[in-house]
């Protein structure tokens, strides 16, 4: 466990650097995403390895360091900071939680503003202290600072002691119109309005501070029932009648739909605000149930802090991994530290191709912007360079296939390398890929490009990996586009898959020469598979439409004991073997002949109608011939109705059909 004890400590020096140069120096290296991202990787480490936790971790901080220029100022009440939440699943583990904790909440949404947590005293109604969160239990006092805050009252509207606690921030337009006059000045602009927010409060001169026109909005009251106050909602409303700055955007919601809708509309207009928000705080409105909730060492367990996804964040590019595809294409790809990316977690990017990487000027090591291009697929935009140390290493693009070992080519005007081995097992997943295909097990979520990076990275090797994919469920959650919801989804695929009909099963296990229509009649016929692997070539033969090269086919397909095997496997992971489609109908116009659908039906799709012909002893087929019994035509029938016409054989027209369909009861 030395390489875990080591990520945990170069973790903390990550973050504890990074607190000092936030809190202490008001120049932050990493941004908000960055800080997050490597907090929550060492909560994990130190839950899942609670002896190498240090009692001084920044995990067991709420914030950073007071720093000695102010006089430090303790609170009566801790400052407590929220627990993040980054997609609609953990909102809905959160509320889940407590709703198993026997309660039935109502929720109070906040925007959650991008400024500079403050507590404000009062004395009988006039205004005393002003301070920072500082860690939480000892901030700095900023009084001086505080008066110059115009929606700051000096004086209550009522004569009460009270602490109050918001937010200190600097509006946009504040922050636009006081880097037009540091430019004037030829003085370097302001970040952005948190840190213009925070860099002012810290001023020594409160002259300086009085000029940076900063403003609140008041959130809380640590100790509402001291006065009377049963639910949050009401303590805001009780706020807003002292004379505080209460944000109107507040909102009591029911459920988690609501919830939801409230993060959708505020997502949507934050934009158009005048001033800065970074998400949506969501609290328990009933003060009883918050208090029988309680607090873990850090954090309420009685709200949470949603923040928005970044649309552009930033990770380290840990390494460039290669995998190959069906064609024997070679992709590199990223391999990241994970990152939050627009609600989900992303593990690994695509990079393409060779030229791609040499064109953005990438090296292994580097921090590297990340976004989804589209909201959906991750890329990598670059590499920030004035964030190198020195250690990174650049990137070679490999010579040797990483499957098999053959050499690498490039064809003729193309960037891409292609494995040329047609023996390399990579090439091998076309079987995989046509099991879990639409008209096969029917598996949504496991298209070809899934297929291809499941096989590289060796979670799914064979048929039965599928039904193993399970195990890997913790992976699965860091892949590109997943997240906990997607993944339950895929699984659930996985395991509805096993009820399917042995005509799917059929299909899918890719003997030659059976196509979904041949494997639904063999299925019909023998009813489950041991009755159809137990027939000789010359039973099968029997079968109308079954001719001597595919009886010989589904003869040795059975006779192998590869194959035998990995049908023992499949029962015992508890596939569906039988067949549990319709029993044949009959029908004189349909049953024994050979159909071709051909053009546009309006009351009905190709596959339902072929699937009712087969329901009722008829063969639907793709081509047109001397075998063929019967050609429908619909709109835009095109060559296949002109090559019946020539044959001389049977045409039934859209009304014709709907007649025959008619006089059955199939519409």
């Amino acid at each position: 466990m030395e390489n875990v004890q080591e990520r945990i400590q170069e973790l903390t020096k990550i973050l504890e650097e990074a607190n000092y140069n936030y809190y202490v120096l008001d120049n932050p290296t990493i941004t908000d995403q960055e800080f997050d991202k490597y907090l929550r990787e060492l909560e994990v480490l130190e839950e899942k390895y609670p002896e190498y936790a240090s009692l001084n971790s920044p995990t067991k901080r709420v914030g950073g360091q007071v720093i000695d220029k102010f006089v430090k100022l303790r609170h009566q009440i801790p400052m407590l900071s929220l627990p993040d939440v980054f997609n609609e699943d953990e909102i809905r583990a959160f509320d889940e939680r407590i709703r198993k904790s026997g309660f039935e909440p109502q929720y109070v949404c906040e925007l959650k503003i991008d400024g500079l947590s403050v507590s404000l005293h009062y004395d009988d109604g006039v205004f005393v202290t002003g301070a920072t969160r500082g860690d939480g239990v000892v901030g700095e006092d900023i009084t001086h600072n505080v008066r110059t805050i115009k929606t700051v009252p000096m004086r209550l509207r009522k004569p009460v002691s009270i602490e109050v606690r918001g937010e200190i921030y600097m509006g946009r337009e504040t922050l636009a119109k006081l880097n037009y006059e540091r430019e004037q000045l030829h003085l370097p602009k302001l970040q952005n309005c948190r840190n213009a927010a925070a860099g002012s409060i810290r001023q020594l001169d409160s002259k300086v501070a009085a000029q940076r026109n900063l403003d609140t909005w008041i959130y809380h009251l640590p100790n509402p029932l001291d006065y009377g106050i049963k639910t949050h909602f009401e303590a805001l409303e009780y706020m807003k009648k002292l004379g505080f700055k209460v944000n109107p955007a507040n909102r009591l919601v029911k459920n988690i739909d609501e919830i939801l809708a409230f993060i959708h509309e505020y997502h949507e207009k934050r934009a158009t605000l005048s001033y800065d928000i970074d998400g949506v705080v969501i609290k328990v409105n009933d003060l009883q149930m918050q208090q029988a909730l309680g607090y873990t060492s850090k954090y309420p367990r009685w709200a949470i802090a949603y923040k928005f996804p970044a649309e552009e964040v930033l990770t380290k590019l840990t390494d460039i991994i290669f995998t190959v595809g069906r064609t024997g294409r070679i992709t590199p790809n990223a391999v990241l530290e994970p990152v939050i990316v627009m609600g989900s977690t992303v593990k690994r990017a695509t990079l393409h191709n060779e030229d791609y990487i040499v064109e953005k000027g990438l090296k292994i090591g580097d921090i590297v912007s990340i976004r989804k291009a589209g909201d959906v697929i991750p890329e990598v935009v670059e590499a920030k360079t004035e964030r190198r140390t020195g250690s990174e290493k650049d990137f070679v693009m490999i010579t040797k296939c990483p499957i098999c070992g053959s050499p690498l080519q490039k064809k003729p005007n193309q960037v891409d390398h292609y494995c040329m081995n047609e023996e390399c097992p990579a090439r091998h997943i076309e079987g995989l890929i046509h099991f879990v295909s639409r008209h096969a097990m029917n598996i949504d979520g496991l298209g070809e490009r899934i297929m291809e990076d499941f096989f590289n990275l060796g979670f799914i090797k064979s048929i039965p990996d599928i039904y193993h994919l399970e195990s890997h469920r913790e992976d699965l959650i860091e892949l590109e586009g997943y997240g906990n919801k997607s993944v339950d989804n895929l699984l659930d695929a996985i395991e509805n898959s096993k009820r399917n009909s042995l005509e799917r099963l059929l299909f899918a296990l890719g003997i030659g020469g059976i196509g979904d229509k041949t494997a639904l009649l063999l299925a019909r016929t023998f009813k489950n598979l041991d009755n159809l692997a137990s027939k000789t070539k010359e039973e099968l033969q029997q079968i109308k439409d079954i001719g001597p090269i595919l009886a010989q086919n589904i003869a040795s397909y059975f006779a192998d004991e590869k194959n035998q095997d990995l049908i023992h496997q499949l029962k015992d992971l508890g596939l569906n073997m039988s067949y549990l489609g319709e029993e044949i109908k009959e029908s004189d116009l349909i049953s024994g002949k050979r159909f071709v659908v051909t053009g546009t039906i309006s009351f009905m799709g190709r596959d339902e109608i072929e699937s009712i012909l087969s329901n009722y002893g008829g063969h639907p087929s793709s081509s047109v011939s001397s075998k063929t019994d019967v050609v429908i035509v619909g709109e835009k029938a095109g060559s296949k109705e002109t090559k019946a016409r020539e044959l001389g054989i049977e045409i039934w027209d859209e009304e014709k059909l709907y007649s025959v369909f008619k006089d059955l009861g199939e519409v």
